[in-house]
Formats: structure tokens, C-alpha cells, sequence
């Protein structure tokens, strides 16, 4: 567990590295964005994931892993508006979202800490195309569950849902990392 940790602290300080970046880049626009919106745009990443995966090539010339990473942070970003509300217009400087997003995964790393003890750490048994179709079957749930304005019967959350995604992408980069 102990190899886990330290391989998920250093996939997290590369994407928080490059949202930090991106947010003194661009600002904070994205607080504009409504959970269903970045649903849409974490979708997007992982349907370019499965893909490339089938198709064995990309035309952008741009891999699995940005895509990954992109999906971390996106789905942390949803955490920190289902958290905070959503914006009228950009309110935080980059410092402070960089700050939210981290501790949102963060919020991950914990979950992931309890539930690979469990489950004794059995994603390390998985194909990194398994984990991609679990984030896409967690994003159609999470469609569900917003289509149906949040309400569920028996089911877990949206934020549940999107911290599975933090942890399952984390996962694939892991995986990548020790195939490569």
C-alpha cells in the first residue's frame, strides 16, 4: 500500500501541477460551468480514451495520458462546484481553485485509502481499457442521476460517483506508468 500512496501523491502533484498552470493561464473561468456540463466535457475525455484504445492511433497527436489527467481534474472540479455552487463569473484566483481541486482529491486519495483495503489493492489486477469503461459507465450514471435533478433510490451520489473517477484514472495512470 505503502508504493500505492506514493505513486498516487505523484499522479495528483502532476495534475495539480498543470491545473495551477492552466488557471494562471486562462483564470477561472471554468466556475462558470454546471456539474452537467463538465459531466459532458469528462465524457468527452474518456470516449477519446476508448477510442484510441480500439483504434490504435491518434490524428492530434495527443495520448491517453493528458486525457487522464484532464479527466482528474475535471472531476475534481465538479466535486469543488457541487461543494461550492457554480459562478457567475470567475471568483477565484488560482491559488485558491488550486487549492479546492487538491483537496478534492485529496477527498479521493482517502476513499481510495479505505476502499483498496478492502479490496486489497485488486485494481493493480486491472487492464487500463477496464478502468476507462468503469469511468464511462460512472459518467452515464452520473447522466442519470442528473437527468433525474439528483434524485436516487438506493444509489450512491454524484460525488461519490466522481470521486470513483479520480481514483479509477488515477488507477490507468499508474498502470500506464508501470507497462511503459
Amino acid at each position: 500500500m505503502v508504493k500505492t500512496l506514493v505513486q498516487y501523491d505523484a499522479v495528483i502533484a502532476e495534475c495539480n501541477d498543470l491545473f495551477l498552470k492552466k488557471a494562471k493561464d486562462y483564470g477561472t473561468a471554468w466556475r462558470i460551468l454546471r456539474v452537467p456540463s463538465l459531466t459532458d466535457q469528462i465524457f468527452i475525455k474518456a470516449q477519446r480514451i476508448r477510442t484510441l484504445q480500439q483504434v490504435g492511433e491518434s490524428k492530434v497527436g495527443e495520448g491517453i495520458r493528458p486525457e487522464l489527467i484532464g479527466i482528474i481534474n475535471y472531476a475534481a472540479m465538479a466535486l469543488v462546484q457541487l461543494a461550492d455552487g457554480v459562478s457567475e463569473a470567475p471568483d477565484l484566483d488560482a491559488e485558491t481553485a488550486s487549492a479546492k481541486v487538491l483537496a478534492q482529491q485529496h477527498t479521493a486519495k482517502d476513499l481510495m485509502t479505505r476502499k483498496n483495503h478492502d479490496y486489497g489493492e485488486a485494481w493493480r489486477s486491472m487492464r487500463v481499457s477496464s478502468l476507462v469503461d468503469l469511468i464511462l459507465m460512472k459518467l452515464l450514471r452520473i447522466k442519470s442521476i442528473e437527468d433525474n435533478q439528483g434524485n436516487t433510490l438506493v444509489s450512491e451520489g454524484i460525488d461519490a460517483n466522481f470521486l470513483d473517477i479520480v481514483n479509477y484514472a488515477v488507477f490507468a495512470m499508474i498502470q500506464m506508468e508501470e507497462e511503459g
